[in-house]
């Protein structure tokens, strides 16, 4: 059987991994400044979460929500002591895809409604409802059409109050910080005007942090970078720091009934192990700090070299414009520099990398970077 080819990809198979570094076939190490689309929260073969996955999985690898599994209330307690929604619930669930879906179930329960309003560029995943939201129409298929959505410009708080007026829309979407869209934050007043639109009109506001959230920012989640308090939050990707694992943060105006959401893999054994070390780790080692201080310093270092057009983000999650397409910069990084970095669109490269990224590995990405852009100068000269 071969497999389904859908993924582009480089000619590079990674086979170990330690902190921000990987390792090929063939013993060449690359600095990992990509993180397998935002995932590896901390870090490549973490002891800590190494043992205790091991650990979990000699006793109990798995069984269904059809029993009681402690580890889920100890996930649930440890996220509220870091995210600081201490009246939230959570639902566990395995993708951030899976979140959104259970998002805009609860949301369209809530409200009797079945309209989502999103926003250009955003990104919420590739099951059906997600896939529809998300402003990618090239991937949408017939069955993804049959959802009701409705789509404006980020910070465009006018379009938004058409749409909510009309009392047809259950829920606004909004990543903390736009992705997959090419790292676009959105702005804070903006956001506050938005809350309050919501709040007006009866309409969920669901925070999509599944990029953005886990500290990547500099904050536990992006939108506390201003006073947003929404009605749910989506997380996923650095949750569990390469094993699937997904969650729904809800606020107290909703109440739970059985079989209101259900999952057969969600808050497996496993999945709580994983994302319990991911918590503990991220909390001992300091690492939301860490992603603000190098995340600034990354900031500084490639503002400075010329041929950038903007350099935008927080923390972490960098995006890098240039007038030019980065195909061929991209694998400049990959084969001679040995530099993983993603892409947005064309023009953006995407740094998300493990938050234990040191100032160190930031100056070897600035120095590649400008020997790289110096030689395309020079040519074009």
């Amino acid at each position: 059987m071969n497999l389904f080819e859908v993924y582009p990809s480089f000619d590079v198979e990674p086979v170990k991994g330690k902190g921000v570094y990987v390792q090929d076939t063939q013993g060449q190490q690359y600095l990992d400044l990509y993180g397998g689309h935002a995932v590896m929260s901390v870090g490549h073969s973490h002891p800590h979460y190494i043992q205790s996955i091991a650990h979990q999985l000699n006793s109990l690898g798995f069984y269904s929500n059809s029993t009681q599994n402690s580890l889920q209330k100890q996930l649930a307690h440890q996220l509220t002591q870091l995210s600081g929604y201490t009246d939230y619930s959570l639902f566990l669930c395995n993708t951030g895809a899976e979140a959104n879906e259970s998002a805009f179930t609860l949301a369209s329960y809530h409200t009797q409604r079945r309209k989502i309003l999103t926003f250009t560029r955003g990104f919420h995943g590739r099951t059906s409802a997600a896939i529809a939201v998300t402003d990618m129409p090239q991937k949408l298929a017939p069955v993804n059409t049959v959802h009701e959505v409705v789509r404006v410009p980020l910070n465009d708080i006018e379009s938004v109050a058409q749409h909510l007026k009309s009392g047809e829309v259950a829920a606004v979407i909004v990543e903390g910080i736009q992705g997959y869209g090419g790292i676009h934050v959105p702005n804070p007043q903006f956001l506050t005007q938005l809350q309050q639109l919501c709040h007006d009109t009866q309409t969920v506001l669901i925070a999509d942090e599944i990029q953005s959230g886990y500290g990547r920012s500099g904050k536990f989640f992006a939108h506390q970078y201003t006073h947003l308090r929404p009605d749910i939050i989506t997380v996923a990707k650095g949750m569990g720091n390469g094993f699937p694992i997904g969650g729904v943060l809800i606020s107290p105006q909703f109440t739970p009934r059985k079989g209101m959401l259900g999952t057969t893999f969600g808050g497996n054994h496993l999945a709580c192990a994983a994302g319990i070390a991911v918590l503990e780790i991220i909390e001992k080692e300091g690492l939301i700090q860490n992603a603000a201080e190098v995340g600034n310093y990354m900031q500084q270092r490639l503002r400075a070299i010329e041929g950038i057009k903007e350099v935008r983000g927080k923390g972490l999650m960098i995006g890098v414009e240039f007038d030019f397409p980065v195909a061929e910069l991209r694998k400049q990084l990959v084969y001679k520099h040995h530099i993983f970095t993603g892409v947005s669109g064309t023009h953006v490269l995407r740094i998300l990398p493990p938050l234990k990224l040191a100032k160190t590995d930031v100056d070897l990405f600035a120095t590649a970077l400008q020997q790289i852009l110096n030689n395309m100068m020079a040519v074009c000269v």
